[in-house]
């Protein structure tokens, strides 16, 4: 697998396209209820596959990511050869960008002495995707990139 099995939330979101899925394969209804009481492990592959599938659709489609936690904001662009960076460091110990209130006076005051920015950029190591993936991994969330559109006219 290259990815992650879907949670049971994702896959019946995905209802309709898992079935079409499983049409190209020639498995209806009946035959899929059969695999899964009699192979488990292969009902288990169908479900890794589908899921592969779905990700990698998602993740080529993803053009940007933002981590943000309590002291520090990651933005990405996610190109087709290079992701570009930018990272916000809070230095006031007593806000956190977690809490509402705080975001919001964050985004009024983005030139405030408590916060830094540094932009850069890199070429990725591994498949784009797969970058990708180990970001959304360690806490990324796909975005539309509004912060990053924002915050990169300011810094630039």
């Amino acid at each position: 697998m290259k990815y992650q099995q879907l949670t049971k939330e994702q896959f019946l979101a995905l209802h309709k396209e898992f079935s079409e899925f499983l049409a190209t394969q020639q498995i209806d209804v009946k035959e899929w209820n059969k695999i899964k009481m009699e192979n488990p492990s292969m009902a288990n592959e169908e479900l890794n596959i589908f899921s592969d599938v779905v990700w990698e659709d998602v993740l080529t489609k993803t053009e940007y990511l933002e981590h943000i936690s309590e002291n520090h904001i990651n933005l990405f662009k996610c190109e087709s050869d290079l992701i570009i960076r930018i990272y916000i460091k809070l230095n006031d110990e007593n806000i956190s960008f977690l809490n509402e209130a705080n975001f919001q006076w964050f985004l009024k005051n983005p030139l405030n002495e408590q916060f830094e920015y540094f932009k850069a950029e890199k070429k990725y190591t591994k498949a784009r995707n797969s970058e990708l993936f180990e970001l959304i991994e360690m806490g990324s969330q796909i975005s539309k990139g509004a912060l990053f559109k924002v915050i990169s006219e300011l810094i630039d």
